[in-house]
């Protein structure tokens, strides 16, 4: 009996011992590699108007809001003409990104909300020229609506950067 006792006991004092291992390992690295956030507002008057951030990074992880056709005063840009205002989307999302040093490589995800999704389909290999090494997840969506009269098409990303 006292040498099951004494077995147990000494199993028991060893798994504590790895475990705590484990555990102040896990901790420091958390703390090493603790996120912090960054906020960016393409047009901040805007964005504070229709309550949102353009940009959020976490860590290496960049979350873009969807870009709209319009300009710094919030007006439409481009009525009707889906593949204008398709290439004034990406020239806003290319500026998000290279703010923070992404470039459209970095793109894990894409999502593309339209209000006519035969005429998107039309424009959309455009896209050959923003994504060169590889097309990113995501959705297409054809929508009732977006956020102003006139406006087609809405795009938002996310982006990761791997540490080299």
């Amino acid at each position: 009996m006292l040498k099951i006792t004494f077995l147990a006991s000494t199993l028991l004092i060893g798994l504590l011992s790895c475990t705590n291992n484990g555990n102040n390992k896990t901790t420091a690295e958390k703390e090493t590699t603790a996120d912090t956030l960054e906020y960016f507002n393409l047009r901040p008057k805007v964005e504070k108007e229709y309550g949102y951030t353009h940009a959020v990074k976490i860590g290496d992880d960049l979350k873009i809001s969807g870009a709209v056709s319009m300009n710094d005063s919030g007006m439409l840009e481009a009525p009707g003409n889906m593949e204008q205002q398709m290439k004034n989307c990406y020239s806003d999302l290319e500026k998000i990104l290279q703010h923070y040093g992404y470039t459209f490589d970095d793109v894990v995800v894409e999502n593309v909300f339209t209000t006519s999704m035969e005429d998107f389909i039309k424009v959309s290999g455009f896209r050959n020229s923003i994504y060169k090494k590889q097309f990113p997840t995501g959705t297409w969506l054809e929508v009732k609506g977006l956020a102003l009269p006139g406006q087609l098409i809405e795009i938002d990303m996310e982006a990761h950067k791997v540490k080299q």
